[in-house]
């Protein structure tokens, strides 16, 4: 496995771990909000959010999503185009208790919006490691470890 495939591998493996990140639309970068990713490991370059049709997400367009992995071991900024979900079956498979949680009208709800991110370029940081981060902690020059630690791809 190259170090890119590597590094995408471990970032969807982060992500399902803790699928909260930041996204914005980037027309208004000034209103990025803390979302939660709707992940399907067979779908390809997709992820989705639930939200409200009143929301400043709603109108969709060119987004950018910024995540930090729970152990701060993974960090990924990544683009993609937010769209209307409107396949029923696919609000279905994504409704579960958590996202019932945050809205209380439930998924009949006329207010409910489903919206797909198809995802495009990315650029993920990896872990250094405990013998390169304790080279960093002594003052050793680590840039070039680092460089296996990172990445620009597509999703």
């Amino acid at each position: 496995m190259s170090d890119t495939e590597e590094l995408k591998h471990k970032f969807w493996k982060t992500l399902a771990d803790s699928p909260f990140l930041f996204l914005q639309l980037d027309s208004a970068p000034h209103n990025a909000v803390p979302m939660t990713a709707q992940l399907d490991k067979d779908a390809n370059s997709a992820i989705w959010f639930f939200t409200t049709r009143d929301h400043c997400l709603a109108n969709g367009g060119p987004a950018t999503a910024t995540f930090s992995g729970k152990g701060h071991d993974m960090f990924s900024r990544f683009t993609g185009t937010l769209t209307e979900e409107t396949s029923r079956e696919r609000f279905e498979k994504m409704w579960s208790k958590p996202v019932e949680a945050w809205f209380p009208g439930g998924k009949d709800d006329p207010n409910m919006l489903l919206l797909r991110m198809d995802l495009g370029q990315a650029e993920i940081w990896g872990d250094l490691g405990v013998f390169d981060t304790a080279k960093m902690l002594l003052g050793f020059d680590v840039r070039e470890e680092a460089k296996d630690e990172h990445t620009e791809t597509t999703l």
